[in-house]
């Protein structure tokens, strides 16, 4: 079958397109232009070409049944009622919300323009009464608690049945900030290859089943993509099958299962070695975003001459010191990177501790919403 090219940046053309998709007619194909080789399977809904957050980007193949299965358990665990789109359509996230919407047999609140808490305002007021639901990363959850001060704010946060916050880890902080204005916030674990978030709280949706092999998370059930678009060798060492026959994704996320909760740790692959330690910089992350004022700081590896590699704590300067020039913040900076060392030396061991804090006007995101953790990386080498 052919793919149809969508517009990832016009949602109401991607709503509209989704009846077609998930019937098996018009497959789409979000985030690249569809070549003449580009023929998929009967049963495809959708290809969506990834963020390429962690490398490069990919063309993931996802069947209707894939994207009716997420939807359905979704709908299973948190209720149903009516989405407000905050995201990009054209990404995983952003199309189950309008693949829910059509299977609820509802039409979605869009935010017009660009995301900010009076847009987010007027999006909700204008929602029907009863049960509300939407998707956001936590920038942008953030960007909502630093407003909430204002009344109509609280207001429109508190009017939602659950908050899916999904695409990179929530900071503890940021989450009872959330809970202590009465916002019911869920956090979401999954991919591009699962369909979107299939993990909700630690607990795997309905027939999902998660495994750790060798650290390693791996994924199983109705969710899972097809593959990659052209790429069959990544397709064969991502997507592999157990004794039993069972087909397993490799998320290539560490990670632990225990009494059917799942713990992610950080990528298996995010390790620098500094003086001959191997040193997770997910989990110096955590501990820095843990301290008041860093909750949506990046820590990315950076070069140092005694000891191989070390790392930097990178922040949205405006955001995260409230000053409008980094170079004022140096008081506030350095207050930072010593708690932030602290607290890195008793969670994950002295030798982790990063060697400086770099604050920037704003972090480099991409489409999606992520930190763009590869120029991000480069701003701070360049420092």
């Amino acid at each position: 079958m052919r793919l149809q090219a969508a517009d990832g940046t016009d949602p109401r053309a991607i709503g509209a397109a989704v009846p077609a998709a998930l019937d098996g007619a018009a497959p789409l194909a979000l985030g690249f232009a569809p070549g003449p080789d580009d023929e998929v399977a009967e049963g495809t809904a959708v290809v969506i070409a990834t963020s390429g957050s962690t490398g490069v980007p990919k063309k993931v193949v996802l069947s209707a049944g894939a994207l009716r299965a997420s939807a359905e358990a979704t709908a299973r665990r948190i209720g149903s009622g009516q989405w407000m789109l905050a995201l990009s359509a054209g990404y995983v996230a952003g199309l189950q919300v309008l693949v829910r919407s059509h299977l609820a047999g509802t039409t979605p609140a869009l935010i017009e323009g660009r995301f900010t808490p009076a847009a987010f305002v007027a999006a909700t007021r204008g929602m029907r009464a009863g049960a509300r639901y939407a998707s956001l990363v936590p920038a942008q959850l953030a960007t909502l608690l630093d407003a909430a001060g204002d009344r109509e704010v609280r207001v429109a946060l508190a009017s939602y049945e659950a908050l899916l916050l999904g695409g990179q880890a929530l900071p503890p902080a940021l989450r009872q900030r959330a809970a202590d204005l009465g916002a019911r916030v869920v956090r979401t674990y999954g991919s591009s290859e699962t369909a979107g978030g299939c993990v909700y709280d630690g607990v795997p949706l309905d027939g999902v089943r998660v495994a750790s092999v060798d650290g390693e998370l791996r994924i199983a059930g109705p969710t899972l993509a097809e593959g990659y678009l052209g790429d069959p060798g990544l397709t064969a060492r991502t997507f592999v099958a157990d004794e039993a026959g069972a087909r397993w994704y490799r998320t290539g996320d560490a990670g632990d299962v225990s009494g059917g909760r799942i713990a992610v740790t950080g990528r298996v692959d995010n390790v620098i070695v500094s003086g001959g330690i191997n040193i997770s910089l997910d989990r110096v992350e955590r501990a820095v975003r843990a301290v008041p004022g860093l909750e949506g700081a990046v820590v990315v590896a950076i070069p140092d001459d005694h000891w191989g590699q070390g790392s930097a704590i990178v922040v949205g300067g405006r955001r995260e010191t409230g000053s409008t020039d980094p170079l004022e913040a140096s008081g506030v900076g350095a207050r930072l990177l010593s708690a932030a060392r602290e607290r890195v030396a008793a969670e994950v061991g002295p030798a982790a501790r990063p060697a400086t804090l770099i604050p920037l006007d704003e972090l480099p995101l991409l489409a999606s919403g992520k930190p763009d953790r590869r120029a991000i990386a480069a701003l701070a080498a360049g420092r």
